[in-house]
């Protein structure tokens, strides 16, 4: 099921994928170069509402409306703040979520929109290569349970660069900023998937 959202920054786009019987929401948004077809949210979206989690991939207006780049961080979080009581509206506790650009969004508005959690999937820990321009404020300031699954050769932060904080990390071996892994890993593209679906599906069911 899709629907459409106005909010400040424009329309927005959430698709459902419900879960039969639904304890948490997921609401997803994507990257500042991509949507919601990215391998990772497709595979949450079809993995977790047998799990009991109910996915909203999430289109932000910019990308609705058909442009190219991504608006500045101010229009981004207006646009999740927009959609909010979209993804609230069936009761249950939401998980605000995110890959890339979508995760920093997820951690700046967490307190401010009471989401349970946070699921940061390819954090932008830096730029690449300007380790120097750290973003890591943004996820140590969450206020929720944050689970961030990072690729372990992601030039935007590496597992090992990620400081001391009050969120789980998971490592995929292996994986870029989009999780995919080279030809010569000893681990194929779906295993990569698997590790992101399988984390997200325990750490879900850990929630209170």
């Amino acid at each position: 099921m899709t629907e459409t959202v106005e909010t400040e920054a424009g329309t927005a786009r959430v698709t459902w994928h419900h879960a039969p019987e639904p304890r948490l929401v997921l609401a997803v948004g994507h990257g500042a170069g991509g949507g919601i077809e990215a391998r990772d949210l497709q595979a949450l979206a079809g993995a977790l509402p047998a799990h009991g989690v109910s996915v909203a991939l999430v289109e932000q207006p910019w990308r609705v409306a058909g442009r190219k780049v991504a608006p500045a961080p101010k229009t981004l979080d207006a646009g999740w703040r927009g959609l909010w009581p979209a993804v609230t509206r069936p009761g249950l506790p939401v998980i605000s979520g995110g890959r890339s650009a979508g995760a920093r969004v997820a951690c700046r508005t967490a307190t401010g929109l009471g989401a349970h959690a946070v699921l940061a999937l390819s954090f932008p820990l830096h730029p690449p290569g300007r380790p120097e321009k750290s973003r890591a404020g943004e996820l140590l300031d969450t206020g929720v349970p944050t689970l961030v699954v990072q690729g372990g050769n992601d030039p935007f932060g590496r597992p090992e660069e990620f400081p001391e904080g009050g969120f789980e990390l998971v490592e995929v071996a292996y994986g870029d900023h989009s999780f995919a892994v080279p030809k010569r890993a000893p681990v194929t593209g779906e295993a990569a998937l698997e590790t992101v679906t399988g984390a997200v599906t325990r750490w879900a069911a850990s929630l209170g």
